[in-house]
């Protein structure tokens, strides 16, 4: 049997056309065989995920995306197959991630649970709704947005407020604030005027006072050795005061106050010669009595020695009477 030119090229023609759609179904990652390991996934929202684009496990693409379909007519669900390069072991509570990238196509993670089974080829693998990097970065500028408006509300309010109270007055008032301001800042230049001119190196009063101080302390040094010795005599003066029985002293001298107290105790008390002699008056009397008549005694005896001592043996006898007041004294009476 010869077959036609036509019905070979025909052929061919089939085989090229059939190998060139399994080739890019190949490419874009779809098998008309469905072969391999399978996962599905359900989500309400795949965010822009095709056919071929990755999925990952701990940063490693584990497989890629197969297939993409409509879990009903009102596309409440969508269900992803992703067809995986291998055999792998995920644990039963793992769940599959949609990350996008802002710069590229989304991709899926595959968040690795800790349970003890795994999946098998065909099974169903939980979802959860990843905010993004967009998403949370906005939902963290929503409260600083929200805050914003109100401190502009606030703001604006504030000023009416600045814009009511600048009456014409108030402005009057402002200005001679200022004009306040300007006569301080010139008696300040006039003070630092002075200020410098009292800190002049050489004429200034503070350099002066200084000059002093430093006289002052070279006196000091070089009379260093002199205050040293005053103080090393100081040192011992109260190093002997200290040593001193001081305690004895005193116990010494409150004794001595307490017998003199005795003594002039009784003194007052009129016992003892001295006591009666200071305080008995007839005791007084007597003794000046007897010294009057001692003087008068003496000057008897001055005046009529011949009526005591009789030495003449041919004069003769002094019968006048004896003196009964004493004598006045020539010296005294000048």
């Amino acid at each position: 049997m010869k077959i036609s030119n036509e019905t070979k090229v025909g052929v061919l023609t089939a085989i090229a056309i059939t190998f060139l759609i399994l080739g890019f179904n190949f490419l874009k990652g779809k098998t008309l065989l469905k072969t391999g390991n399978y996962l599905h996934a359900k989500y309400p929202n795949t965010k822009g995920i095709m056919i071929s684009n990755p999925v990952y496990i701990n940063g490693f693409q584990v497989g890629a995306v197969a297939d993409i379909e409509n879990a009903d007519e009102r596309l409440s669900s969508i269900i992803v197959s992703i067809k995986l390069k291998g055999n792998y072991s995920i644990p039963n509570n793992s769940v599959a991630v949609i990350k996008e990238n802002p710069l590229g196509p989304p991709s899926i993670e595959i968040r690795l649970g800790n349970e003890k089974q795994f999946f098998a080829s065909g099974d169903t693998i939980a979802t959860v709704e990843n905010p993004g990097l967009l998403a949370g970065v906005m939902d963290k500028l929503s409260p600083v947005t929200a805050q914003l408006q109100v401190t502009i509300h606030t703001l604006d309010s504030v000023l009416k407020n600045i814009n009511t109270i600048f009456d014409p007055s108030t402005k009057n008032s402002l200005q001679q604030v200022i004009s306040n301001v300007n006569k301080t800042t010139a008696s300040l230049v006039i003070s630092s005027a002075s200020l410098q001119k009292m800190l002049n190196e050489q004429t200034g009063s503070i350099a002066a006072s200084m000059q002093n101080i430093n006289k002052f302390t070279s006196n000091l040094s070089n009379n260093n050795d002199k205050i040293s010795q005053t103080l090393n005599n100081i040192s011992k003066a109260s190093e002997n005061f200290a040593k001193t029985d001081i305690g004895g002293s005193v116990t010494q001298l409150k004794t001595a106050i307490t017998q003199l107290n005795d003594v002039v105790g009784k003194i007052n008390s009129n016992e003892g010669t001295l006591g009666k002699l200071i305080n008995d008056k007839s005791l007084y009397n007597n003794l000046n009595n007897t010294i009057r008549s001692a003087n008068i005694l003496v000057d008897d005896l001055r005046v009529h020695p011949k009526r005591y001592v009789n030495i003449s043996v041919f004069g003769k006898k002094d019968k006048t009477g004896p003196l009964v007041t004493p004598l006045v004294d020539s010296a005294k009476a000048n």
